[in-house]
Parts: structure tokens; sequence; C-alpha cells
């Protein structure tokens, strides 16, 4: 062991030396927004994109009783933390393919440091697509009928679901080891997306497939936040599984990808 990292863990432990490290690769990633603006732009816009078309281009809301766009909101917000994850895929892959890592792992570093400080950059730009999305829906006049608490425990629904679903991308992107297999690990996210109630009630569906989409874990946060905005007509009793799927996901994922990343750096 290095006396870097001796000194950190005898006067701030193990918990703290991770943490330093880990803040520290999040500032590298907040770096690289600024020399490259145009991909957080587009991650920005294509949310707002996809609202404007669902909502007034193309229609929709076959079973939904009241505004459409109030029913669409909520479940638009969902989908886009299920979306998105391509940048944090491609730069942990590329991470791993130019040498990056090599040079990270000759260094007094914290195991997952690495991965911790990538998602943290990633969750800060969801909040950012989240706020963006919010402020356009309210100007096209939907509204959020819940009360403060409600609200920012929608957000943290939201937020929750997206950490699950960032660390499932962060494990997949290092099992496929290169960028250009990304492409097929990326189109597993789009079932996961649309096989859902974001755009369109269950009871609409024939019935297997509402069964499907019943049993999505997206759905799950998605009819949570429409209860904690107090959408009319929004179902209610899903809160508690809409915190116990994300945990049981990161449960999961969350081991497997650093265990993961530990066998790369040996």
């Amino acid at each position: 062991m290095s006396t870097h990292t001796t000194h950190t863990i005898r006067h701030g432990g193990l918990g703290a030396y991770a943490l330093t490290d880990s803040w520290t690769m999040t500032r590298r990633e907040l770096a690289h927004w600024a020399r490259q603006p145009v991909q957080l732009l587009v991650g920005l816009v294509f949310p707002v994109m996809l609202l404007l078309m669902f909502g007034y281009l193309i229609g929709g809301g076959r079973g939904v009783s009241g505004s459409y766009l109030d029913y669409l909101v909520p479940g638009m917000l969902a989908l886009t933390m299920a979306f998105g994850l391509e940048g944090t895929m491609l730069a942990v892959t590329q991470a791993l393919n130019k040498g990056v890592i090599d040079r990270f792992r000759s260094m007094p570093m914290a195991n997952g440091a690495v991965l911790v400080g990538r998602s943290v950059a990633d969750m800060l730009q969801s909040a950012v697509g989240l706020a963006v999305l919010m402020a356009v829906a309210f100007a096209l006049g939907w509204r959020a009928h819940g009360g403060p608490a409600a609200f920012l425990g929608a957000v943290g629904l939201l937020l929750l679901f997206r950490f699950a679903m960032l660390w499932i991308g962060i494990h997949l992107a290092m099992l496929a080891g290169r960028p250009e297999l990304l492409t097929a690990v990326q189109i597993l996210v789009w079932p996961v997306g649309f096989l859902s109630n974001a755009l369109a009630t269950p009871a609409s569906m024939p019935g297997w497939l509402g069964t499907v989409v019943d049993w999505n874990p997206m759905s799950h946060t998605a009819t949570a936040v429409r209860d904690l905005f107090g959408t009319p007509g929004a179902e209610a009793d899903h809160l508690w599984t809409a915190i116990a799927w994300p945990l049981a996901l990161l449960a999961v994922f969350f081991p497997l990808a650093v265990r993961r990343f530990a066998r790369l750096s040996k």
C-alpha cells in the first residue's frame, strides 16, 4: 500500500479515502462538459423533443381520463431516466480501451472511484435534464398538484430509478468491452422504456401486454410519480414498489459492476 493511501486511511478512514477519490473523478467528468457542450445540450434537448412529439405530433392517451399532458409528463420524466445512458456507457468503454483506466490503476486510488465519479456526473446531468423538461412542461400548461414534499419525493423517485439504470448500464458496458458493441446493448433499453405505462395505460393494451407493462419497474416509478404529482385519476399505492425495484436492481448490479471493474484492474 502506498504512503498516500496509508496516510489517508490513518486520518480519514477507508470511507473518506474512497469519497475523496470519487469526488476527484467526478470533477474530472464535469470538466468534460466544458469541452463537449454539444453532447450535453443534445442530452437535454432530446427529452424535450420526445415530449413535444408524443404530446402534440403523434398524440396518444388511449385509456387516459382527463388531460393527456398531465398523464404524459410524469411518464416522460420516468422515460428520460431510462434513456440517455449511452454517454456513460461509451465513456466507460473508451476509458477501458484507451488506457485511461490503466493510468488510474497505477495511482493510489480507491477501487471503483472511477465508476462512482462517472455515475455522480451522470446524476448531476440527469437532475439538470429533469429541471429543463419540467420547465418546458410547465410552459406547455402542465402543473404538479401535490405539495412541496410530494414534489421532492417524486423527483427523488425519478433520480433513484436513474441511479439503478445507470449501474445496469455501467455493468453492461464493461461486459461489452468495446464501444462498437454498445449498440446491441443500448437496444435493450428501448423495451424497458416503451413496454411501460409512460405513454398509455395498461388497460388500453392487450391483456398479456398489459401484464408485462404492469411488471415493468419503470411503470411503478411512473405511476408513483403521477400519484405524488397529484395527477387526476392516478393510481395510488405504488410508492413502496417504486422504491423497492430500484433498490433491488442496485443491490444486484452495483456490486457486479464494482467486482467486474476490480477484475479488469488486475
